[in-house]
C-alpha cells in the first residue's frame, strides 16, 4: 500500500484530536497535516500543525495530501446563535470541501449527524441534512459522510445535554438491538478508526454514506498470519526404510507377447500393393 498523507481540520475537538492521535500511529500515513485556530497540546513527528482562522482559509493553505478528515462542529449554545453555529457546521465544512477539490485533494471526509435531513423538523438536523445536500452537489471525486449517534468520550468543555444524553446510554445500549442499533452511542475513538478505515480498505464510492450502527462494526481487515511450511521429516524416515529393506520403488513391467504382432518380410510385400 502506498503511503499516504492526511489533512485533519477541527483539530481541537473530542474526534479531532483522536483522529490524529491514530493517523499519526498509523503505518500507512506519513505526515498529517492538522488546520486549527490555535496550537494542539499533541506532538509527534508526523505531525505538522497550522494555525489559520477558517475565515481566511485559502487553496494554498492545503497541501497535497490523499484524504481531509472535516471534523468541524458545535453546539447553538456554545456558537451564541444560529448564524455562528451554522458557520462553523455549515459554511466552514462546505468552503473547505470546495478549496479541497480546487487543490485536487481525492478525498473529502465529512461528519454530519444521525438523522441529517433538509426536512427533519429539528434545527440541528435540517442544517446538517443541507450540509450534505450542498457537499453533494460539489460533485467531489470522493465524498464521505458518516452519521454519528452520540459522540462520547473526554472532552475538554462540559456539554450537560452530552453528559446526560451518554450516561444513559450507556445503561440503555445493550438493550438497543435491531433497528434501535444505529442510536448507541459511539466512543470518539471507534468513531475515528472507522474513518480511518473508510479511508484506506472500503471500495470507494462516489458519495458514502455510513450510520452509526455501521460505525459500530468497522475494524482494519484482520492480518492474516503466514502458516508456517514443516518439513514431513517422517516420510523421508519411511522412504529411507524402504531403500535400507529393498522395497522394490517401482514395480516390474511385464509384457505379453502375444498382444504383439510381427511384421514379417510378406506383411511388408502385402502393405505396398
Amino acid at each position: 500500500m502506498k503511503m499516504r498523507a492526511a489533512i485533519v481540520v477541527g483539530a481541537t475537538g473530542l474526534t479531532g484530536r483522536t483522529l490524529i492521535e491514530q493517523l499519526c500511529e498509523s503505518e500507512e500515513y506519513v505526515a498529517v497535516i492538522a488546520i486549527a485556530r490555535r496550537k494542539l497540546t499533541f506532538e509527534h513527528p508526523k505531525l505538522e500543525v497550522r494555525v489559520k482562522s477558517f475565515d481566511e482559509l485559502e487553496e494554498d493553505d492545503l497541501p497535497p495530501a490523499n484524504d481531509l478528515f472535516c471534523c468541524l462542529g458545535t453546539t447553538r449554545k456554545k456558537a451564541g446563535s444560529k448564524e455562528a453555529f451554522e458557520q462553523v457546521d455549515f459554511e466552514y465544512p462546505l468552503r473547505i470541501a470546495s478549496l479541497a477539490k480546487k487543490k485536487g485533494i481525492p478525498h473529502f471526509v465529512v461528519i454530519s449527524a444521525m438523522g441529517a435531513k433538509e426536512s427533519s423538523p429539528f434545527y440541528y438536523s435540517r442544517v446538517k441534512g443541507k450540509l450534505e445536500k450542498e457537499l453533494i452537489d460539489l460533485q467531489l471525486d470522493r465524498l464521505t459522510i458518516v452519521r454519528p449517534s452520540l459522540i462520547t468520550g473526554d472532552r475538554d468543555e462540559f456539554r450537560l445535554g452530552e453528559r446526560v444524553g451518554a450516561g444513559t446510554l450507556a445503561v440503555t445500549n445493550p438493550l438497543l438491538a435491531g433497528p434501535l442499533k444505529k442510536y448507541r452511542s459511539i466512543e470518539a475513538s471507534q468513531l475515528a478508526l472507522a474513518m480511518i478505515c473508510i479511508a484506506l480498505y472500503e471500495r470507494p464510492q462516489k458519495v458514502g454514506i455510513y450510520e452509526s450502527n455501521r460505525l459500530l462494526t468497522i475494524m482494519p481487515p484482520a492480518l492474516e498470519e503466514e502458516e508456517e511450511i514443516e518439513f514431513n521429516w517422517s516420510k523421508l524416515e519411511e522412504k529411507r526404510l524402504e531403500e535400507e529393506n529393498g522395497t522394490p520403488i517401482d514395480e516390474e513391467v511385464v509384457f505379453d507377447r502375444t498382444k504383439f504382432h510381427i511384421v514379417t518380410d510378406d506383411d511388408d510385400s502385402h502393405s505396398k500393393d
